[in-house]
C-alpha cells in the first residue's frame, strides 16, 4: 500500500516503510525526555483526515483537512505537521491511535495501515477507536444523542450515546430517515439529510471527528491494568486492535466464475 496514492502497488509500499523507518532515525531528540505518554492519533474514515499529538495531560498539535478524495496523499504531511508543531520525534511515541470506522473502505484504510506500519517500525502498541465515538467525545454533550456520518449510497452510520463518553448502540448502517427517536443528532451525515433528519435536531457541534478529540478519548484508557490482554480479547468498550469496522461490503466486488452456455 502506497500511504500517499492509496495505491496496492509492491515496490511502492516497501519504499513507503523504508521512508517511516528513515524518518524515526533521522528525527532529533525534541526535549519531551521527561514525558511518559505520547500519543498519536489520527483518522480517515471520514473526509477529514485529521492528526495530532497528546502528551497525556493535553493536546499539543491536531491538524485537519477535509477532502474525501486524497486521504492517501494528506496523512502522512498531516502526521509530519503535528510531530514537527509538538517539537517531537516519532521515536518518542508511545502509542499509536487510529479511528476505525465505520467508514468508505479505500478512505478507512488509509488510517489503519499507517497506524500498524507505525506501530511496527516503533515497536509501540496500537489501537483502534470507533470513529463514531471521537465524533461523540468531541462533542461535549451530556445527554442523551445519536452521530450520524455519510456513508453513501443515501445511508449513514450511526450510534447511540447517553453522553459523550458513553454508547448505548451502533455502530449501524441505516437510512437517515430510520434514524430513532427525536434525540439531537451529532456529525456531517445529519447535516447532509437535514431535510429528513430535521433541522431542530442538529447539535452544536463538529461535523467530523477531530483526532484530538480521539486521542484524548484513548488517554483516558491507558493506564487501565491488563490492558492489552483486555483489548486482545475485543471487550475493551474503547479500545480494539487496529482494524476496520466494515458494516457492509465494498462497492467493488470479485466477479463470478461465468455461467457455462449451453446449446
Amino acid at each position: 500500500m502506497n500511504l500517499r496514492t492509496g495505491r496496492c502497488r509492491a515496490r511502492t509500499g516497501v519504499r513507503q516503510r523504508a521512508r517511516i523507518r528513515s524518518s524515526v532515525r533521522a528525527a532529533p531528540y525534541d526535549g519531551l525526555g521527561l514525558t511518559t505518554v505520547l500519543v498519536l492519533a489520527f483518522d480517515t474514515a471520514t473526509p477529514a483526515v485529521t492528526a495530532a499529538l497528546h502528551d497525556g495531560t493535553r493536546v499539543l498539535s491536531e491538524s485537519t483537512t477535509v477532502d474525501a478524495r486524497r486521504h492517501g496523499e494528506l496523512l502522512v504531511p498531516a502526521i509530519e505537521r503535528v510531530m514537527a508543531e509538538a517539537g517531537a520525534s516519532l521515536a518518542d511515541v508511545t502509542t499509536i491511535v487510529a479511528g476505525s470506522g465505520p467508514g468508505p473502505y479505500t478512505g478507512l484504510r488509509v488510517g489503519l495501515v499507517t497506524a500498524q506500519a507505525l506501530a511496527t517500525a516503533l515497536g509501540v502498541p496500537a489501537y483502534g477507536v470507533c470513529t463514531l465515538d471521537a465524533l461523540a467525545y468531541g462533542s461535549g454533550l451530556s445527554e442523551p444523542f445519536l452521530v450520524a456520518t455519510d456513508a453513501r449510497r443515501r445511508e449513514v452510520f450511526w450510534g447511540h450515546y447517553a453522553d459523550a463518553r458513553t454508547r448505548l448502540s451502533g455502530p449501524a448502517v441505516d437510512k437517515p430517515q430510520d434514524l430513532p427517536g427525536d434525540l439531537p443528532v451529532v456529525g456531517a451525515g445529519a447535516r447532509m439529510y437535514a431535510e429528513v433528519v430535521g433541522a431542530s435536531r442538529l447539535a452544536d457541534a463538529p461535523g467530523y471527528p477531530g483526532a484530538g478529540a480521539l486521542a484524548a478519548l484513548a488517554v483516558a484508557q491507558l493506564g487501565q491494568p491488563d490492558l492489552a490482554e483486555v483489548v486482545a480479547a475485543g471487550t475493551h468498550p474503547v479500545l480494539s486492535p487496529p482494524r476496520p469496522i466494515y458494516l457492509r461490503r465494498p462497492d467493488a466486488q470479485v466477479p463470478s466464475a461465468p455461467k457455462k452456455v449451453t446449446r
